[in-house]
């Protein structure tokens, strides 16, 4: 009889087959196999790994149940079957050199399925390194195979981050349910009512095999569990605990530890094996399925479940296992000695590698599990679990950690480990908003520090203070403090301390629109960089590009940013990734690409408060200037978050973006209110491009301001009444909406048909309104009527460009072939292919093309 995992599978297998022979043709994807629990995904990678294409290699690592993941396990898995160079880094933990030696290893086969099973159970850092792996996939002869239980996958699951990043050369493969007459012609093999048995599988292939395989004609067990355990009970009572034994371990267990709890070894495991619960291999033993190994834990009583994990931690501690997987069978032993001394050891390999989610939780393990007894050590065992929470952004529970950690180091008495302590709740602090207490532990963690021997930790916390002006636009406080560090952090040669203070001037000098400040933060970059300090390196990025943008010097921000975030996904530094998408949100408004913006934006809505007030601001300034009555909501909520951040920098643009929907509705009373406190503040504050971006919208409501003549912005040239060198310049940046609106101030009516045009174009409804209102006030009688409705070759809305990129798709060409193509940044289509599929709404490239087609959208 056939097997019912495998029945009804041809598609499935085919689907496989077929993407595992495109890798060998050197086309790589990523296939995604999903489905609830049993419903044969694991099945259908035995039988690609039993008969793969020739000359393709599969590799298979597995996700453990475990409550803490181990760092990089499936991966670890393949060590005895991949290269010299992967085998050693991923035994060394070394995450650049991991992620290096999986390229190599993968480019360097002939082709090579990779396998990764239940990713939903996947640590942070293999999902990093999977995530890498996935968006350089299409240059690779490999397939991705990447299996999960999408039931299990919410918005918040750690995966849903890499499903929702995979675009490109990624593919669905969704695991149906048998069918009512698969089930029946199962069942009736057996003497089985197939009616029955249906009903109580509902055609999941593994419910199925398991009713099937415990039952007679006289009895159906009731439940999966029912048929398992009953199987167990039919076992000789020594087998039984053999099983029980094994069932406590999620994951394969190897041939060396299976010797040590089964006496006997493997040899003695086959009246289990015949009974379908195990599957025994030379490198070690496993549970048929996961289901069937949780249906004996759970059946077990509390007593013997404990006393059976005393026994695997007994083993593990004799190998020198996996520090997570002693942890995790330690907690569920109950020897909280043990978690207390091997979860800082966990914590430690899951935060070097990038798993930071993990590494909190193996620090709070050891927390509460009594960990150290000196209050020192305990002071840097909570000092660690608080600088995970900042990297995994809880920022709350990080500033309550700290405050624990500052009243242990002020009774410790230890001047410099008290300054190192307050210097990291300075930070904790302005992350969570909360920038007086920020500011507060600053200067006490410089004075604290001043005397100290460590005069790296000086230059620091002095950088740190300077990094709090900057942000605050104190730019002559930044200006003091800066330079001291740097100087400080040259004498000793530190190098995290010196590319932070030069990140800081440099910030501060661009800011000024000062050029020096390029080649600070180039340097700040670089040295963060040679020192393998990614969120330094890619921070200095961040501040190049964010004020680049603020002088509209808009081609040279998109070069940076190009590169900045091919650096971010490359080191996986995945906050300042999703701060590098808003800033590209903020290229695209500038530009007048208002669905690439949206899409780019969209990254921000979930993000830290700093990126999302930013990506509120420009999804509410797209929503007005469309006319969409969504906007003043969207806007409302950037002023909440931008207030209880307090800098300038959140709530001036946000302050500008509501005046100018006041306007769109015709209140200059109201834009005079909004942008006039801002205003002062740019003013107080020396902030030169800010404070002429809100003398513009000032202009308009009928106020005025002297904007000195030595700043050449845009909108300092417009608000000081040239309309006509404005939209000049404003032509030159490539930001069309403020060159419309430069022109509109115009006295010439061909200007204002001019204006009309640029804002037709755009789709900028309400201002397109009151320009055709002005000239028909002055009596135009020839005003061009607007854009029709889209046509039926473009019936979503795609611009010009969005349609030509879609064409190119479907002639199957990857991004970069398109930016080849089209004479664009690879970044810049990719912007372009988001927003198609926003506007199409569909997942995948491919069904992108199959709705262009179905709607008749490429020419004949």
């Amino acid at each position: 009889m056939e097997s019912p995992r495998l029945l009804e599978r041809t598609r499935e297998l085919d689907v496989l087959a077929s993407a595992a022979e495109a890798a060998l043709d050197g086309r790589g994807s990523v296939l995604l196999v999903h489905g609830e629990a049993g419903i044969g995904k694991s099945s259908l990678v035995q039988a690609l790994r039993s008969d793969p294409p020739d000359g393709c290699r599969v590799l298979v690592g597995s996700c453990d149940a475990l409550a803490t993941p181990r760092t990089l396990g499936p991966l670890r898995d393949l060590t005895p079957f991949v290269g010299q160079r992967l085998a050693s880094a991923l035994r060394a933990g070394d995450r650049e050199e991991v992620f290096d030696a999986l390229l190599d290893e993968l480019a360097g086969a002939p082709g090579t399925v990779l396998v990764i099973e239940d990713v939903h159970w996947a640590d942070e850092a293999t999902l990093d390194a999977l995530t890498f792996l996935a968006r350089r996939v299409a240059s690779l002869p490999v397939l991705v195979v990447l299996t999960y239980r999408d039931d299990e996958i919410d918005h918040d699951h750690p995966l849903a981050r890499l499903l929702g990043g995979l675009q490109a050369n990624v593919r669905h493969l969704a695991v149906p349910r048998l069918s009512h007459e698969a089930v029946g012609a199962i069942a009736a093999g057996r003497g089985l009512d197939p009616q029955e048995v249906f009903e109580l599988t509902r055609g999941n292939p593994y419910f199925v095999g398991e009713l099937v395989a415990s039952a007679d004609a006289a009895h159906v067990p009731r439940s999966v569990v029912d048929a398992v355990t009953g199987r167990l009970h039919r076992l000789p009572a020594e087998a039984r605990a053999q099983v029980e034994q094994l069932a406590v371990i999620p994951s394969m267990v190897a041939s060396v530890e299976v010797a040590r709890l089964v006496p006997g070894g493997a040899a003695s495991l086959g009246a289990a094996e015949e009974r379908g619960l195990l599957t025994v291999r030379p490198d070690g033993v496993a549970f048929r399925h996961e289901l069937t190994r949780r249906a004996i834990v759970d059946a077990m009583p509390a007593a013997r479940r404990i006393e059976l994990n005393a026994r695997v931690l007994e083993v593990l501690l004799d190998l020198g296992a996996d520090p997570a997987r002693i942890v995790s069978h330690a907690i569920e032993a109950g020897d909280g000695e043990a978690v207390a001394a091997w979860a800082p050891r966990a914590a430690r390999d899951a935060a070097v590698n990038g798993a930071h989610r993990q590494a909190a939780v193996h620090y709070r393990a050891a927390l509460d599990h009594a960990g150290p007894k000196d209050p020192v050590e305990r002071a840097d065992l909570m000092q660690a679990y608080a600088i995970e929470l900042y990297t995994l952004g809880a920022d709350q529970e990080a500033v309550a950690v700290q405050a624990e950690v500052l009243r242990a180091r002020r009774q410790a008495g230890d001047a410099t480990a008290l300054g190192a302590s307050l210097r990291w709740a300075s930070r904790f602090h302005w992350l969570a908003g909360q920038r007086p207490q920020a500011e507060d532990t600053a200067r006490e963690a410089s004075a604290c520090l001043a005397e100290s021997d460590d005069r790296a930790l000086f230059a620091l916390a002095l950088s740190n203070e300077a990094q709090l002006a900057m942000l605050a636009h104190d730019l002559a406080r930044t200006l003091e403090l800066a330079p001291r560090a740097v100087a400080i952090a040259r004498e000793t040669g530190d190098r995290r301390a010196l590319s932070h203070a030069l990140n800081n001037l440099g910030t501060a000098r661009l800011l000024l629109n000062d050029e020096a400040g390029i080649a600070e933060l180039t340097e700040a970059a670089e040295v963060a960089a040679s020192a393998n300090l990614m969120d330094d390196a890619a921070r200095a990025h961040v501040n190049l590009v964010w004020s680049l943008l603020d002088q509209y010097r808009l081609d040279l921000a998109e070069r940076h940013l190009d590169a900045a975030l091919e650096f971010s996904e490359r080191a996986e530094v995945m906050g300042l990734w999703t701060y590098q998408k808003v800033e590209r949100a903020r290229l695209h408004l500038a530009r007048g690409e208002w669905d690439e913006a949206l899409a780019a934006a969209s990254f921000g809505r979930e993000a830290l408060p700093h990126a999302h007030c930013v990506a509120l601001t420009v999804i509410g300034t797209v929503q007005v200037r469309r006319g969409d009555p969504q906007g003043d909501e969207t806007l409302r909520q950037a002023r909440e978050v931008a207030t209880r951040l307090g800098e300038l920098q959140r709530t001036g643009p946000v302050a500008a973006a509501m005046a100018e929907a006041a306007l769109l509705r015709g209140a200059p009373s109201e834009a005079l209110a909004l942008a006039g406190p801002a205003h002062e503040e740019a003013i107080r504050l020396g902030a030169v491009n800010q404070r002429a971006e809100l003398a513009v919208l000032l202009r308009r409501a009928g106020a005025a301001d002297e904007v000195p003549d030595d700043v050449g912005h845009p909108a300092a040239v417009q608000a000081r009444g040239d309309w006509r060198r404005a939209a000049d310049l404003w032509h030159e940046s490539g930001a069309p909406y403020q060159e419309a609106e430069a022109l509109a101030e115009s006295p010439d009516d061909d200007d204002l048909i001019e204006a009309l045009a640029i804002l037709d174009r755009l789709g900028a409804v309400p201002r397109a309104r009151q320009v055709r209102a002005e000239l028909r006030s002055r009596g135009v009688r020839s005003i061009p009527r607007g854009p029709s409705a889209p046509t039926r070759r473009n019936p979503e809305g795609l611009t010009d460009r969005q349609v030509g990129v879609l064409e190119l798709l479907a002639d199957g060409l990857t991004n970069a072939e398109i930016a080849d193509r089209l004479v664009l940044s690879v970044r810049t289509v990719d912007s372009h292919v988001a927003a198609i599929l926003m506007k199409l709404d569909v997942p995948t490239r491919q069904d992108a093309v199959r709705v262009a087609r179905e709607h008749g959208m490429f020419p004949v």
